[in-house]
């Protein structure tokens, strides 16, 4: 029951077919089994129980069934929940507990959400491998040898392993993307403002998002429906009323859909195994009707904008920290001296370049309606490493390179998505990035939910077969 999609699971709970509580035991029951050989809840929510009691109770009373009622939901250990340790993945932290929710916890509990607690990442989110002092290190389901990604990585094995029906997450270069890939769930960064991230260290933040992670594209649309839409809170934000995204993705591919095909918009190169499953994937959804063609993309400038931004990023997030910057780790400390140290004028030169790019993706989708390009450009790597040491071959010329087929997409402020496309020969899930136009969630999940028919990948082995 536990590894059925979250809607199915959220229908049965609705029609009293199975109670909150049992779902919640059953989460706990697989998190007691997989959870020690992965890492991926690392504060359980003690109150979790008397949440589901709430929900099965509310339903025996007759009342309307929440969007989400009794789904277990992982929260990022960087997103705060009243009365549950969050850490952050730092030091400073480990033993902090906030009063109060963010918005998006307290939109998932006013769905009928149950939270079933905290889900690792590396320090403050910064990072594409997740791993911390606190925790130690979130191992690939599918490989316990390879990285779940990042940062987001808590999230996508607790995803996959059935510990869990929904995830929330952040993404800032690709966080949820990069796990989703890693791990074989569907990741969706939201344009900016859908999900308005409160509390936030920077209210004006474009580049972060909060966002949802699921087992199947539908389901993140249903996590989607709960928790977007403006809040007074948050000085940038976007109206979600009159959208129907579990719509969007049950309708799957339209015939003549325009699907432009990347298949390295970053140029750093891309290994052989993922090109081909993400080319298959793409070019498969010519049998739904859809005119799929290759495009020539160079995003290759908007590399150097994105890590500019970054370092400025890290700088005015950690502002309020800087007193005790020499108990940050050693990522986080790198990014906040980068930013520090970066000069007026390149900061003026990436933020032009960002116009660049907004101003490219707005005559691109002038002529297509979505582009799909591999999520990653490397296999998950083994998990005691902090990022890979090559790509297709080659040395990289940064160590955040291998993250550039996601970063560049989030200079854009576009829903970006990533679907599993199948497995390589190692058996490891690929992920196929898709990006939509503004605005265009629907478009994205549509996509999503044609490929994940098209393509299914199946469940690690070490989820058991029931």
């Amino acid at each position: 029951m536990i590894d059925e999609p979250a809607s199915v699971i959220r229908d049965l709970v609705a029609s009293k077919k199975i109670s909150a509580r049992e779902v919640l035991a059953a989460a706990r029951e697989r998190a007691a089994l997989v959870n020690p050989a992965l890492n991926a809840i690392v504060t359980f929510n003690d109150r979790a129980e008397a949440e589901a009691q709430a929900v099965d109770d509310a339903i025996a009373r007759g009342e309307r069934p929440g969007l989400l009622c009794g789904l277990p939901v992982g929260i990022k250990d960087v997103t705060p929940v009243a009365g549950v340790r969050t850490t952050h993945g730092s030091p400073i932290y480990a033993d902090h507990v906030p009063d109060e929710d963010a918005l998006v916890v307290k939109r998932l509990r006013a769905a009928g959400a149950v939270i079933l607690g905290k889900t690792n990442c590396p320090e403050f989110a910064a990072g594409g491998n997740t791993f911390n002092e606190v925790f130690g290190r979130t191992r690939n389901p599918w490989n316990p040898e390879r990285s779940a990604g990042g940062s987001t990585g808590g999230g996508a094995a607790a995803l996959a392993t059935g510990m869990i029906a929904l995830a929330e997450g952040t993404d800032l270069g690709g966080s949820l993307r990069i796990p989703a890939s890693f791990c074989g769930q569907v990741g969706l960064r939201p344009s900016v403002g859908l999900v308005p991230t409160v509390p936030s260290d920077w209210v004006w933040d474009t580049l972060q998002v909060t966002g949802p992670m699921a087992r199947t594209a539908g389901d993140v649309a249903l996590m989607l429906e709960a928790i977007a839409g403006q809040g007074p809170e948050a000085p940038l934000g976007q109206l979600a009323s009159g959208r129907d995204f579990r719509a969007a993705a049950r309708a799957g591919i339209q015939r003549g859909l325009r699907v432009a095909y990347v298949a390295d918009p970053a140029r750093i190169g891309v290994d052989d195994e993922i090109d081909r499953v993400c080319r298959e994937a793409a070019f498969g959804l010519r049998e739904a009707g859809a005119v799929v063609e290759e495009i020539d993309l160079d995003l290759a400038f908007a590399r150097e904008a994105f890590l500019a931004l970054r370092g400025l990023w890290f700088a005015t997030w950690m502002h309020d920290r800087l007193d005790r910057k020499d108990q940050f780790g050693t990522n986080v400390a790198n990014n906040v001296k980068s930013g520090l140290e970066t000069p007026i004028a390149r900061i003026a030169a990436a933020e032009a370049d960002r116009g660049r790019l907004w101003r490219l993706c707005r005559d691109l989708f002038a002529r297509v309606d979505v582009v799909v390009t591999p999520t990653m450009a490397v296999p998950p790597f083994p998990v005691e490493q902090n990022y890979p040491e090559t790509i297709a071959g080659k040395p990289m010329a940064t160590y955040v390179d291998w993250i550039a087929p996601t970063f560049v997409w989030s200079l854009t402020g576009l829903p970006v998505g990533s679907v599993p496309a199948g497995r390589d020969a190692a058996g490891l899930p690929v992920g196929l990035q898709i990006v939509g136009p503004s605005m265009g969630e629907e478009r994205v999940l549509a996509v999503a939910g044609g490929v994940e028919r098209q393509r299914p990948i199946g469940a690690p082995e070490m989820v058991p077969r029931v």
